[in-house]
């Protein structure tokens, strides 16, 4: 709004003329209710036009009403939930480095972003209850999308696919997982392949392809790579297979591991970022972003190259 030059000049002469008799007028008066001279003085121009830096600080509606997605602009940092032992999906090397296809894709959403990525290892089952109170902001950790899951998690599109297949011991004889029957199957907990085996599986845009087999003994341990790690000590000696994602049998048998892979996939997983829907901060916000940034991760081929260097095929196109 413009003002009147000689507007502004009667107010200020007025109010000038009202604080002499203000302070003419004191006399008599005590100290407790006289009024301190400097809120007397009359504003200035620059007092009217401009927000003081106390008013510029506090948030605005629209800032609060962007949710976490202002949040972690804010605080100038993603902060991302992972597993440091799931090669090769995210993994640490020995000098305390993260590495691994879900770490750099979490670098990338994390750039374009616009802040810096700091990873954190948290464990799966932790993970997927939800309610996670603003410890961290998102996961990227190969996390299948269920219909559990999205009861208290917010999912964006998936960012690859993956299928689940068992793995045995290069001395065992098992030819079909039907011959698991009985035996000892190790999986990872609060993961799809623990719900596979107890026949609790409801997966979102797939279907199960080969049900599973009866009867099984499942060990369940905290992560996917330590049932593997028994399973590598001999046939039946701890575990007499192991199920979880093929890319990690692979890689596995790739570094020297004695295994080999019984049969064909039993499912594919849909595989994307989750977000807590009980953060303190409204995480929609996020989760759009972040589901625009896959989109383009998708369509520049940001998403096949990163597969290609971890994986050597593109996992990120549905089979």
């Amino acid at each position: 709004m413009r003002r009147s030059r000689y507007g502004v000049l009667g107010v200020l002469l007025a109010m000038l003329m009202l604080a002499a008799c203000g302070q003419a007028g004191t006399t008599g008066t005590t100290a407790a209710t006289a009024a301190p001279a400097q809120t007397q003085m009359p504003p200035t121009a620059a007092m009217v036009e401009q927000p003081t830096a106390a008013m510029a600080e506090q948030p605005t509606a629209a800032m609060a009403a962007g949710g976490l997605l202002d949040e972690v602009k804010k605080r100038g940092k993603l902060l991302i939930s992972t597993d440091a032992n799931y090669k090769p999906q995210s993994f640490k090397n020995p000098d305390g480095s993260w590495e691994g296809f879900d770490i750099d894709v979490g670098r990338e959403i994390a750039k374009r972003l616009g802040v810096e990525p700091e990873f954190l290892d948290i464990s799966f089952d932790v993970i997927t209850a939800g309610n996670w109170n603003g410890r961290w902001d998102i996961n990227v950790g190969s996390m299948t999308i269920t219909a559990d899951r999205k009861q208290v998690l917010l999912f964006t599109q998936p960012y690859y696919y993956t299928p689940a297949a068992f793995a045995v011991h290069t001395d065992s004889k098992a030819t079909s997982i039907d011959e698991l029957q009985g035996k000892r199957v190790g999986v990872g907990a609060a993961t799809t392949y623990l719900d596979y085996l107890q026949g609790n599986l409801k997966l979102e845009g797939e279907e199960i392809l080969k049900p599973p087999p009866t009867g099984v003994d499942v060990k369940i341990y905290d992560t996917d790579q330590l049932a593997l790690q028994d399973l590598a000590l001999g046939d039946g000696t701890r575990l007499d297979a192991v199920l979880t994602a093929l890319p990690t049998i692979q890689d596995a048998i790739k570094s020297g591991q004695p295994f080999k892979v019984l049969g064909d996939p039993v499912y594919y997983e849909d595989l994307a970022v989750a977000l807590d829907k009980n953060s303190p901060q409204d995480s929609q916000s996020l989760r759009d972003a972040i589901d625009q940034i896959i989109g383009q991760m998708h369509q520049d081929g940001t998403l096949t190259q990163l597969s290609m260097k971890y994986y050597g095929i593109d996992l990120t196109k549905k089979k």
